[in-house]
């Protein structure tokens, strides 16, 4: 049998991630039930079991903290922010914004639909024939879309992606001489308009683990782990 394989870690904009992967002998609802059941098991203090609002945004029965999840094949990732009991996480807040989305890297089927979340200008800077760039692209729109907690809001015309991420590393234990230039300067930057005009403007990390392209998006307010927590 398969085995899962659980990873918790901290990325460098001091945003924990939690990646399940594996458990190949599992197929669609039960390997999702089964991912389900591993992130629960490994919490802190007890089990955790994940619960949405009505207007759809996970949360952790019990926890002050925001989460936001994604899955697609083979993977589930949840990211969190450090606990923030002075909001409401059934609504937006700076303080608590939080987006996460990935997909797999090889993805081919998403030059197909490109012009469906990106914009004019953007299917000009960003190439038709890069499955890459479309899925980090992809990615991005999702991350900000969750961030915004803002029903409503459409990835091609009210998502602009002002700054595309460059990949980085996936944990802040990593090779320098990899990504030997990387530095905060490489991150990217989404505006999101919702339906009333309100525009809010996130932060976007992005890095590849093993087969996927992973997307943090979160408010230059958001509350954020110390460097040193783990």
């Amino acid at each position: 049998m398969e085995d899962f394989v659980y990873w918790r870690h901290p990325t460098l904009p001091c945003i924990k991630v939690e990646e399940i992967t594996e458990g190949d002998d599992y197929k669609g609802p039960a390997w999702m039930d089964m991912a389900r059941q591993i992130y629960g098991e490994n919490g802190k203090d007890n089990y955790r079991e994940i619960r949405h609002f009505d207007n759809g945004a996970p949360y952790v029965a019990g926890s002050t903290a925001r989460i936001s999840l994604t899955h697609c094949s083979g993977l589930l990732a949840i990211a969190t922010l450090p606990d923030t009991p002075e909001v409401t996480l059934a609504e937006y807040s700076d303080r608590a914004a939080l987006g996460i989305d990935a997909e797999r890297n090889d993805r081919a089927q998403v030059l197909k639909v490109r012009e469906r979340f990106l914009s004019p200008d953007e299917l000009q800077e960003i190439p038709a024939d890069s499955v890459l760039d479309n899925i980090l692209a992809w990615t991005v729109k999702e991350a900000a879309y969750k961030a915004a907690l803002t029903a409503g809001v459409d990835l091609r015309d009210n998502i602009a992606i002002l700054k595309m991420p460059v990949l980085g590393p996936a944990t802040p234990v990593y090779d320098k001489a990899e990504f030997p230039d990387f530095d905060e300067n490489c991150y990217g930057r989404v505006q999101v308009t919702d339906t009333a005009g309100n525009e809010r403007e996130f932060i976007i990390y992005s890095y590849r683990s093993e087969d996927f392209i992973i997307s943090l998006a979160y408010s230059p307010r958001s509350a954020r782990f110390n460097k040193t927590a783990r």
